[in-house]
């Protein structure tokens, strides 16, 4: 038989998905893999009864529907404070996955090089290893995770095609600030670079922090390729609905990617979250409260458990520390899948998400009802002595 692709020994397949299959395995609390537990508006679900019936069921033009993408365009311009032209800024895809590996194949050649910051959703390198691209990993340093400006000049003098900012944060929860996205904009133009994006979490952001979207800096549009999705905003992961925002010379190249890729996004969830795209203002800023709120009911629960965590700008994880906690020459790995088992509470390991030999972290997330947030927090306050004990003993 022929070798398969030997790309495919380059990355594993998802850490963070395999932690939910021991979750459900064990019927321990899933605090790994981002999506609540908790309905999307009502009105976006009353609305989806009525198309059920109604329609459309057919395919959508394949780069999103007329509708769909005029309701996008309207709120993205406000909140991004940007001219969006909903008929050749916009692709609509099947999740943001799918608007990043859109967008990295639109702009990179097998070679190419793109910069990515560690620690880093994982889908980041296996997207540049897919594209024939090499990473240029750039450290993002704890507690407070900044980029030393000399390491990010040196990768940018490496000439890359494009770098990816995830912001916020995934998995630290930081929301650069405009000091720290001006001097990535500057280098970006100094050396011609593009700038992909990830936003997915651009209205979770708690204060005092405010999200910059890096595309409405100055001369910043023209290469940008704004990523998001609609699935962390409006509580609708499953619905994958995502898309990019860029300038229609490279949307109309983007298409072409997405329409080979996909097809095209499902119609029917398309025509049904227009209502959540009109939803008001105070949506987002109730949703801001929201996860405020449960962020800060759970880094209590944390500290009253009495483990050490970062805590938070944006997005809903937070990263704890366990080096205290798992035994000697342990892998964070193996002593999350401990945790799922015995303490009822799956996290997903750290070192899935850093370049750096990092061991001693793990990711929780906080999208979960207030009564699902106070039942792990019950577990959890169980973790650091059960650990010790077992770190004492051959068990």
């Amino acid at each position: 038989m022929p070798q398969l692709s030997t790309k495919l020994n380059l990355f594993t397949d998802s850490v963070i998905r395999k932690m939910t299959r021991i979750a459900n395995q064990y019927n321990a609390i899933n605090l790994s893999q981002g999506f609540p537990d908790f309905d999307p508006p009502s009105v976006i679900t009353d609305r989806l009864k009525e198309v059920t019936k109604e329609g459309p069921h057919q395919y959508e033009i394949t780069w999103g529907s007329q509708k769909f993408r005029e309701a996008l365009a309207k709120k993205q311009s406000k909140f991004m404070n940007l001219d969006i032209n909903p008929n050749t800024d916009i692709v609509v895809t099947c999740g943001s996955t799918e608007a990043m590996m859109v967008a990295m194949m639109t702009v990179c050649n097998p070679g190419d090089k793109v910069i990515v910051f560690s620690p880093f959703y994982e889908n980041y390198a296996s997207d540049s290893i897919l594209c024939n691209a090499e990473p240029i990993y750039v450290p993002l340093y704890p507690p407070a995770f900044k980029y030393n400006k000399e390491e990010l000049i040196n990768a940018f003098k490496q000439k890359p095609k494009t770098l990816i900012l995830c912001n916020p944060s995934n998995p630290i929860g930081k929301v650069f600030s405009l000091e720290e996205l001006e001097f990535i904009a500057n280098l970006a133009e100094e050396y011609d670079t593009f700038v992909i994006t990830d936003e997915v979490y651009e209205h979770i952001v708690m204060p005092p922090y405010k999200h910059i979207y890096f595309a409405s800096l100055p001369n910043m549009y023209k290469r940008t390729l704004s990523c998001s999705s609609l699935s962390k905003t409006y509580s609708i992961t499953g619905w994958r609905l995502g898309y990019i925002i860029a300038p229609a010379n490279i949307i109309e190249n983007a298409r072409k990617v997405h329409d080979f890729l996909t097809v095209g996004a499902a119609a029917p969830l398309q025509e049904a979250i227009v209502a959540g795209l009109n939803l008001p203002d105070s949506y987002y800023e109730d949703l801001t409260k929201l996860y405020t709120g449960k962020r800060d009911l759970f880094l209590k629960g944390l500290d009253e458990a009495g483990l050490k965590y970062i805590k938070p700008q944006g997005a809903y994880y937070v990263l704890v520390d366990i080096s205290d906690l798992k035994r000697k020459n342990e892998t964070d790995l193996e002593f999350s899948e401990w945790m799922i088992k015995e303490i009822g509470v799956a996290p997903v390991p750290g070192s899935s998400f850093f370049k750096e030999d990092i061991n001693y972290l793990i990711r929780f997330h906080f999208a979960k009802k207030d009564d699902t947030l106070k039942e792990a927090i019950k577990r959890l306050k169980t973790l650091v002595y059960k650990a010790r004990i077992r770190k004492s003993t051959l068990l």
